[in-house]
């Protein structure tokens, strides 16, 4: 027997005095009702309610065992209640993993905008270059820059990031401006480290993409060092445009080579099925594809 729903008939009938009535609310019989409430009985070894052919009332077990029953029932009833509106819309901690790099250029200056636009929701940003495990690690959102993985997550693309050649207004004034790809050998052009590897920039020349290794004086691990670099004027930096969306707005950064462009990484954002309907979930996906679109990813 349903140990919930014979706690439930008692709790009814014993506010309604009755177990026809009782039976009509809850959509059972009389004869159902009184035998979950029997089946109560006999669990508990007390005699809980006393019957007549006109009403029931309680027994002084039942009286205890109902008031503790009765406030139980309204505290699982709010929690359903609660639990239903965090389904209805955007509501509870998100948990989002992100690379760094990401992270750091397009959701940490866009998070204010979006706790402000929903109140309820909380989130907490993990940043990192290695990615989690979203099963495991409780993660509700998950963003990749590049190829995936085989995973049982649901993936849902939301654009694709070019990579770009750029520098600062003063270098180029002082350095001149490259019109063709041979052009950055005489440039400072600055080198980005991955697992102790220098990556090389991949650009096309006129026909045929060409890996140029940057030969500038500086090597950095970090893409908002890169970023920082370019920005006072140390040379050139081949990054993504999100990372130089900000400072090209602002004048800091000017692109060059712009018909070389041609390395591109796609921009995923992962949920497990379970999660990705959940209101909170769907809300900062869309947000963050515009988020994206702002910062000049392609879709």
């Amino acid at each position: 027997m349903d140990r919930l729903g014979s706690i439930e008939a008692f709790v009814k009938a014993a506010e309604l005095g009755s177990f026809t009535l009782a039976a009509r609310q809850l959509r059972l019989s009389p004869s159902a009702l009184s035998r979950r409430v029997a089946w109560l009985e006999e669990e508990l070894g007390v005699r809980l309610l006393h019957r007549t052919t006109r009403a029931v009332r309680l027994s002084e077990d039942g009286r205890a065992f109902f008031e503790r029953c009765r406030d139980s029932l309204r505290e699982l009833g709010e929690a359903q209640h609660a639990v239903s509106r965090l389904r209805e819309h955007p509501a509870g901690l998100l948990r989002v993993e992100a690379p760094t790099v990401l992270g750091r250029h397009v959701i940490v200056p866009a998070l204010s905008r979006f706790v402000s636009r929903y109140s309820e929701v909380r989130v907490e940003l993990d940043l990192r270059d290695h990615p989690a495990d979203p099963t495991t690690e409780g993660i509700d959102v998950a963003l990749r820059l590049g190829a995936l993985e085989d995973s049982g997550l649901i993936a849902r693309k939301l654009g694709r990031t070019r990579m770009r050649v750029c520098g600062a207004p003063g270098y180029l004034k002082r350095k001149g401006t490259p019109r063709t790809v041979e052009a950055l050998e005489r440039h400072d052009c600055l080198g980005l480290s991955l697992h102790g590897r220098v990556i090389s920039w991949r650009l096309r020349d006129r026909t045929r993409v060409r890996e140029v290794v940057p030969g500038g004086r500086i090597v950095v691990n970090s893409g908002e060092a890169l970023i920082d670099l370019a920005v006072s004027g140390a040379g050139l930096a081949w990054v993504c445009d999100f990372m130089m969306a900000r400072a090209h707005a602002a004048g800091k950064l000017v692109e060059v080579l712009e018909d070389a462009a041609c390395e591109q990484s796609p921009i995923h954002v992962l949920s497990l099925p379970s999660r990705q309907a959940l209101p909170k979930v769907r809300a900062f996906v869309d947000f963050l594809a515009g988020e994206l679109a702002r910062n000049g990813v392609e879709t």
